[in-house]
């Protein structure tokens, strides 16, 4: 029998902005967490980012499954403000090259290679 009391850190921290690092990484919790649920194991995931420990994304996961509303919430939020950022950015610096640009030159591209 282990005769210390077993107390594990959780190698999740928050950043400056308020983001869940794994460990001394700058390696998103999010990133693991869509790793894992995608099947990947974690020594996957480490393959995936060097800087994560095993130990560390063994731990990571398992706060993940023992908290997973919480967690389920916090990546719902960071996918939402993506999402709010991802539509400001394109709002004030919208792309040059669109999609129907890039159709209009695929079909011009056809038709002078068809005559």
């Amino acid at each position: 029998m282990i005769a210390t009391p077993i107390t594990e850190q959780i190698p999740i921290r928050a950043d400056e902005h308020g983001r869940l690092r794994v460990g001394n990484t700058r390696v998103l919790l999010d990133l693991v967490i869509y790793s894992f649920r995608l099947g990947h194991t974690p020594e996957t995931i480490t393959a995936q980012y060097p800087s994560l420990s095993l130990d560390d994304v063994y731990l990571a996961i398992g706060y993940y499954l023992r908290h997973r509303d919480e967690v389920d919430t916090y990546l719902h939020q960071q996918e939402a403000e993506a999402e709010t950022f991802r539509q400001t950015y394109e709002r004030e610096y919208p792309p040059k090259l669109t999609r129907a640009i890039l159709l209009e030159r695929l079909e011009a591209k056809r038709k002078a290679n068809s005559e």
